[in-house]
């Protein structure tokens, strides 16, 4: 394959004739495909079907221990629930709290709890303009939390470990940087996993704000594609060791592990913050939905039950990353118009185009029948500086299909770069 950017201008033309021809007939196709979210495909669905006879008329509505979860209580939910978690996350069960289905809605609880209540400081909302820090390109509904509430977003970029502690030391200085949104191992869209000194560096910092704390979105946690898998050092046991227990904020859900409309969500914190989050709930709700607790502890009764469990869903989405990164290759490999990431685990793809050029690789791909996440929803007020980045969602289309999606969005990257190289 040819380096477009070593090319003459004959060549570029010539090239560039070459790939609208074969866009043009890909657009004629009449093609319908999303790659836009990280949703799981049916065929994953399928793998949870034992879920929904967990509970039943002929089977008993009591926990282990004797909990009727048919009826109210339980604030912080079923302790099987929690001592599985307990094993998963690598903490006592009394620190974790197991919810309804949805992890944002804890995160977007925790948000709000810090901005009228307060962190052990005035709450958030009588102290100015303040201020996350945020690493990206990250999770696009992380810096929707923080635009609803007004909260001003720094980006942080990355390094090939995580996010560049040399700058976060710098910006944790200001007393109105109030925390840093996390997602660390398979991160959301990069699918990298933060090494073990960032982690430590991430546990030891000393911000300027006492009320400053980590919301560490750990949501794909068990989510391996390969038995070789990265590994991710405890973000709580690093905090304890540099009294900073308190600094840090836990998530993850069973919302890819069963079924994302009908999963159990996790916080898990310090025993002060766990009291604080127990007391806005104790106002908020009588307790979370144990039957569906009891349906998944029934489920995974152990924790190997649940990682056997998980090997079922990389057999299921390894061979559609790998086919995304099989055209990749085939079609971008040595143009030096585009690089992509090739992750061990997560959900997405991150790929890079040549700067100017990714909000128009979207329309080309939306006009031929393939819709992708909004370039630039991978930063904070959906701004990428060198509008160049893309998250690639392959779980949810089959394999048949991420085929031809590839396609497309591989040619869409070179029309716009041969277009763009054309113009200058």
């Amino acid at each position: 394959m040819a380096n477009y950017l070593s090319l003459s201008p004959d060549a570029l033309r010539d090239e560039f004739s070459k790939t609208k021809r074969r866009y043009d007939a890909l657009k004629s196709a009449g093609l319908s495909l999303d790659m836009s979210r990280g949703k799981p495909g049916a065929a994953q669905l399928d793998i949870s079907d034992e879920l929904t006879l967990m509970v039943n008329p002929k089977s008993s509505y009591k926990s282990k221990s004797g909990v009727d979860c048919r009826n109210y209580g339980g604030l912080d939910g079923l302790d099987e629930m929690k001592e599985l978690f307990s094993s998963v996350l690598g903490m006592d069960k009394k620190n974790i709290i197991c919810g309804g289905n949805s992890s944002l809605n804890m995160m977007f609880d925790t948000i709000t709890q810090g901005m009228v209540s307060g962190f052990g400081d005035k709450p958030w909302l009588l102290q100015g303009k303040i201020k996350f820090l945020c690493p990206s390109p990250g999770y696009d509904r992380h810096f929707s939390i923080c635009e609803h509430y007004g909260i001003e977003m720094i980006t942080v970029k990355y390094n090939s470990d995580g996010p560049d502690m040399d700058e976060v030391e710098k910006l944790v200085k200001d007393p109105l940087v109030k925390g840093m949104w996390c997602v660390p191992k398979y991160s959301n869209p990069l699918g990298l996993t933060y090494s073990d000194e960032v982690v430590r560096r991430i546990a030891a910092l000393k911000p300027a704000a006492k009320d400053f704390r980590i919301m560490w979105d750990n949501a794909y946690l068990i989510h391996d594609l390969y038995d070789e898998t990265d590994k991710l050092l405890n973000i709580y046991d690093e905090c304890k060791k540099c009294g900073n227990e308190d600094m840090v904020f836990i998530f993850t859900s069973t919302s890819k592990v069963t079924y994302p409309g009908a999963g159990v969500a996790v916080q898990a914190a310090s025993d002060n913050n766990i009291a604080l989050i127990k007391k806005r709930m104790a106002v908020q709700t009588i307790g979370p939905d144990k039957m569906n607790h009891l349906a998944h502890a029934r489920m995974f009764d152990s924790s190997d039950k649940l990682y056997s469990h998980m090997q079922k869903h990389a057999a299921v989405m390894r061979p559609k990353f790998e086919a995304c990164l099989r055209t990749f290759e085939a079609e971008l490999e040595n143009t030096g118009v585009a690089s992509w990431t090739s992750p061990r685990g997560g959900y997405f793809i991150s790929m890079t185009v040549l700067n100017g050029c990714a909000k128009r690789v979207g329309e080309l791909c939306k006009e031929a029948g393939l819709v992708l996440t909004p370039a630039g929803a991978t930063y904070p007020y959906g701004n990428d500086p060198d509008d160049s980045n893309l998250r690639i969602a392959p779980s949810f289309p089959t394999v048949e299909e991420l085929e031809k999606a590839a396609e497309v969005l591989c040619v869409a990257v070179k029309y716009a770069a041969l277009e763009k190289l054309l113009k200058q």
